[in-house]
């Protein structure tokens, strides 16, 4: 029954799509653009639109505005939904009004600015830029509060000059030497369990969660210390406190 179901969604959405393709085709073309540029138009609004909605999906996902990528789903929705109302005999294809001409005739333009703002996002690139500075801050922070400061000997007292001892009248016997004491090493203590900041963790949840929101699967230790930038101690101390 399932596949029966996802079978009929999907003649639906073909059927959806050839009409709405051949009234922005109709559209494009008694607007006056012929040949294979008629042809164009309808895939140019499809691409948009679909792009704009992966981006909001994509935006919402990782909790970042998504103002931009709403603007441009609905200027494609628009021009979609208006080409397929204008050919149910609302508009004469035959003589099409000067506004039409230049809305279609500006509409490349349009779409590759839609386009290149989508991809190349101020705002995602801002978030991710202050994701890394903060990860870096917070493991310096830490690195800085768990090196043990060296510590320093104190110089070497000044030998003062002392008087040469008189020579003894009778040359002593040679003392036997001492044997050498060997040092004793002292244990090596275990390395304490490096401390986790509170807001690394609450970062490391936000990212975790919008992985699992894209890719439907949890995301394992490796991905969270690539994202992080943290050593494997660290990132498996952090995955630790996700579980």
């Amino acid at each position: 029954m399932r596949s029966l179901r996802v079978d009929a969604v999907l003649v639906q959405a073909v059927i959806a799509g050839a009409l709405s393709f051949a009234h922005l085709h109709d559209i494009a073309e008694a607007a006056g653009q012929d040949g294979w540029k008629a042809w164009a138009y309808p895939i140019s609004v499809d691409l948009l639109l679909v792009a704009a909605w992966r981006r909001l999906r994509a935006l919402q996902a990782d909790g970042s505005p998504a103002a931009a990528a709403w603007t441009w789903f609905l200027i494609a929705l628009a021009a979609s939904l208006g080409a397929n109302v204008a050919t149910a005999g609302l508009l004469d294809l035959g003589d099409v009004p000067d506004w039409l001409r230049i809305l279609v005739a500006g509409w490349p333009a349009l779409a590759f600015l839609g386009g290149t703002l989508l991809v190349h996002s101020p705002n995602n690139t801002a978030e991710h830029t202050a994701d890394e500075t903060e990860d870096q801050a917070l493991y310096v922070d830490r690195v800085e509060s768990t090196e043990p400061v060296p510590a320093t000997d104190p110089a070497p007292a000044a030998l003062e000059p002392t008087e040469a001892p008189a020579p003894p009248a009778t040359r002593p016997e040679p003392e036997p030497e001492p044997a050498p004491v060997q040092p004793v090493e002292k244990p090596r203590q275990a390395p304490a369990a490096a401390s986790v900041p509170s807001a690394l963790v609450d970062h490391a949840r936000k990212l975790a969660d919008a992985h699992r929101a894209r890719t439907g699967s949890p995301m394992d230790t490796d991905t969270l210390r690539a994202r992080l930038g943290v050593p494997a101690p660290m990132a498996d101390a952090i995955a630790a406190q996700l579980t």
